[in-house]
């Protein structure tokens, strides 16, 4: 059995990216990980990164646009746990990457507010000019329904690999930044987002490349 290619710099990911998008009209690149490993400072990264190289040409998608609405999550009895992957718009995400892979136009799509707390519907602007586009988000790579759907969109996978304790470290402060107390953010941090970042690691499919 072989193990997972793995990188441990923007510059190898990076390179890896614009190898595979040689040729390629559309690009769709999952970048996956658990709450607290950094997807969106990840993604931000090699936005520039790859942009250097192909100026105007890369799009970051991020799953938490397809956050549910609260509305939509307290009265199902949900709101508790925003962020599992029962709290997100699946479908929604999977009809929008569909029509983005089919690249006959400008797609909008939901970007989430997160000192808001809600998602903003068409946020962001894929555009024909979008050769590659980066999906980031928690369950992208998940092996479970609804989000094996999702799997055969990407043409290239990323699992972001951070170890438990630099995890519930960083969640802790993210809570904390959030007004949050100690004892409560402590609470969020291991009763609401470690379970479901072991989730996303113990129930993914493998990736084609760990970034560690």
């Amino acid at each position: 059995m072989t193990s997972t290619p793995h990188a441990d710099s923007l510059s190898e990911v990076t390179r890896r990216i614009l190898a595979v998008a040689e040729g390629r009209q559309r690009l769709l690149v999952a970048l996956a990980g658990p709450p607290g490993a950094g997807k969106s400072y990840r993604s931000e990264q090699l936005r520039q990164a790859i942009g250097e190289a192909l100026p105007g040409q890369v799009v970051v998608v991020p799953m938490d646009g397809y956050h549910l609405d609260n509305a939509v999550l307290e009265p199902r009895g949900l709101l508790p746990v925003k962020g599992a992957p029962e709290t997100f718009d699946c479908d929604g995400l999977r009809h929008d990457l569909e029509r983005i892979r089919r690249s006959d136009g400008s797609v909008a799509v939901p970007v989430f507010d997160r000192p808001l707390d809600l998602a903003r519907a068409g946020g962001r602007l894929v555009t024909r000019e979008h050769r590659i586009v980066i999906v980031e988000g928690n369950y992208l790579l998940l092996d479970q329904g609804p989000w094996r759907a999702l799997h055969g969109l990407f043409d290239l996978s990323v699992m972001l690999e951070v170890d438990d304790a630099t995890l519930e470290q960083r969640l802790i402060e993210r809570w904390l930044a959030m007004g949050r107390d100690a004892d409560a953010a402590r609470r969020k941090a291991l009763g609401k987002d470690m379970p479901n970042a072991r989730l996303i690691k113990t129930a993914s499919i493998p990736p084609d490349l760990e970034w560690r």
